[in-house]
């Protein structure tokens, strides 16, 4: 009897164990766990209907820029003319098409800048002698404390109002918070203790920074460069708006936004257009920056 009982009780044991199903809660949260975060999914929604629509401009707008033969001037929306048309008579749906991808364009090259000047500035200054840290900190602090229009005013007085000029203004006073926040990660991840160990293994400073700074580091300044774009979008509109941006015909949004302000109250869609076109661009680069920050720092990514 003792010896049935002895050989049933596993059995029963191994039969109980799937019944119970306990790995589905954890498969759940993993699930869960893999879940996009909504701030991404509409961040990424956003920017990549923005980028589309500035694609689709580079090869096609439903009137040329400067055709001002298109219809009557000031008109509201139409079967013509989906956005109206400006004091000109100009299709503003082909402007706002067009000022899509040069935004884009201002937004992505200023990231590149500040991303490079940044990055390089951020991690001389935490990986080298003290000097070399105060002295680039000093730097950064007194282009922080530098405004962005006052630093595109002296860009243009020396280059002229180019797109580039835009560029080179938001780039550089952006670069300013990529090596703050370069700096800091750097100091971080170089007391780690596999940094130590990785010193003592005789890995050099290039391959310390190549294999375990920057794959630490890349994940905070993505966010940060992120929105740095949304950030450029809002500089590019302004200095266009106080006449600093690109010349036409180069569309601009904020330029638009400029052009509108006489004749707001007869043709209102001029004013807002660009306006909702400004707040798509910046807030879908916002959402995707945070989307980004909430997927790669486990802190805030919980279990669903």
């Amino acid at each position: 009897m003792t010896g049935e009982l002895t050989t049933t009780t596993p059995v029963a044991r191994g039969v109980e164990a799937p019944a119970a199903a306990p790995g589905r809660p954890g498969g759940a949260r993993s699930r869960g766990a893999r879940r996009l975060p909504p701030s991404l999914v509409v961040g990424a929604a956003l920017v990549g209907f923005v980028a589309l629509v500035g694609l689709v401009s580079l090869f096609w707008t439903p009137y040329a820029l400067d055709d001002t033969g298109t219809g009557e001037r000031l008109a509201g929306p139409s079967a013509a003319h989906w956005g109206g048309t400006d004091r000109l008579g100009r299709d503003l749906l082909s402007q706002l098409m067009t000022g899509a991808g040069n935004a884009l364009i201002v937004a992505a090259a200023s990231m590149l800048v500040a991303g490079v000047l940044g990055v390089a500035v951020g991690v001389l200054a935490g990986a080298t002698r003290r000097w070399v840290d105060v002295t680039l900190l000093s730097g950064v602090d007194l282009l922080i404390a530098f405004p962005t229009l006052l630093l595109a005013m002296l860009i243009v007085t020396v280059r002229g109002a180019s797109l580039s000029s835009a560029i080179w203004a938001i780039g550089i006073s952006g670069s300013a918070v990529i090596a703050r926040v370069t700096r800091v990660n750097v100091a971080r991840v170089l007391r780690e203790d596999y940094v130590t160990a990785a010193h003592a293994s005789g890995t050099g400073w290039w391959g310390t920074v190549l294999r375990h700074v920057v794959p630490n580091v890349w994940p905070t300044l993505l966010v940060q460069l992120m929105l740095l774009g949304g950030g450029a979008v809002l500089a590019e509109a302004s200095l266009s708006y106080l006449g600093l941006g690109a010349p036409p015909p180069n569309a601009s949004w904020g330029r638009l936004l400029q052009e509108a302000q006489s004749t707001m109250l007869v043709q209102p869609w001029g004013a807002i257009l660009p306006g909702v076109a400004i707040v798509v661009a910046v807030l879908g680069l916002n959402l995707l920056g945070d989307g980004i920050r909430e997927r790669t720092d486990p802190n805030l990514r919980g279990d669903r």
